[in-house]
């Protein structure tokens, strides 16, 4: 599609503009993005060289491909403002948390509209993207992968209703083990490694294991089988394990993702 457009220009769509033109997806004049911040505009069009717009309508005119970036709070101001400006054949694309495809139309009318959830990682080229296309997009999804694929993974699901587990896994997932990186972290420095050091093993093990992770899938061996060649029987690995599978480790973390995916789920029907 020959143009696209964002409404909004927060972090994510920041990230998306870096990926489309780092891949040639788009050229930065056939890029135009619109907020209510004109020293956020100023920023992306010296910065990317982007065609920027301070009004809506005006953004919404001009796309092929119409990308909705703004918070989920902000969403029902954000289609009321384009209504009547999107064009029939336009491809919507929505990376707002919580917001059913359903929600979009009802504003918009009967457009190809694809809901995606993106993750933070998008800013490394390396996100995990999950795309639901509704009817009349399903012929058209390949178009909005195309743009999640500058800056990472992206996946297809035919039902809208595992947008909540991929919420809870994916999107909130990086959390997840930055969370875990500081408590490594914290523990190191606790057991007298200096801080810089602490986080310089931490972020490299990090880094490795999801590599190793990697290669070992592609041989079709699983993180269970990897975690059981690691732990030596008796060792240092199986005294740390010890220790999490007192705390029930493996039940919270299943829990914590449940309990993600019900609250995407209350965020998604109001």
């Amino acid at each position: 599609m020959d143009t696209i457009g964002f409404v909004g220009s927060g972090n994510m769509a920041e990230a998306m503009i870096n990926g489309v033109l780092k891949a040639n997806v788009y050229r930065p004049g056939k890029v135009f993005v619109s907020d209510i911040r004109p020293e956020r505009l100023e920023y992306l069009r010296e910065h990317y060289g982007v065609r920027t717009a301070e009004d809506n309508a005006d953004l919404a005119s001009s796309a092929d491909l119409l990308v909705l970036s703004v918070k989920p709070q902000n969403m029902a101001d954000a289609l009321e403002s384009i209504k009547d400006s999107v064009r029939p054949d336009a491809l919507v694309i929505s990376i707002a948390a919580g917001i059913r495809t359903a929600d979009i139309a009802a504003v918009l009318g009967d457009l190809a509209i694809v809901r995606v959830m993106p993750n933070m990682p998008a800013w490394v080229d390396e996100a995990a993207s999950v795309l639901f296309a509704n009817e009349k997009a399903k012929t058209r999804v390949e178009i909005a992968r195309l743009i999640f694929l500058s800056v990472g993974e992206a996946e297809v699901v035919e039902d809208e209703g595992l947008i909540d587990a991929v919420t809870a896994v994916s999107g909130s997932g990086p959390a997840y083990f930055f969370l875990l990186m500081d408590r490594m972290i914290d523990a190191a420095v606790e057991l007298g490694l200096p801080e810089d050091i602490a986080r310089s093993l931490v972020l490299q093990t990090g880094k490795g294991a999801t590599l190793m992770a990697e290669k070992a899938a592609e041989e079709g061996e699983s993180p269970a089988e990897l975690v059981r060649r690691v732990a030596t029987p008796g060792g240092t690995t199986e005294a740390a394990f010890n220790v999490f599978t007192g705390g029930n480790f493996g039940p919270m973390v299943t829990a914590a993702i449940k309990k993600a995916c019900e609250r995407s789920h209350e965020l998604s029907h109001g």
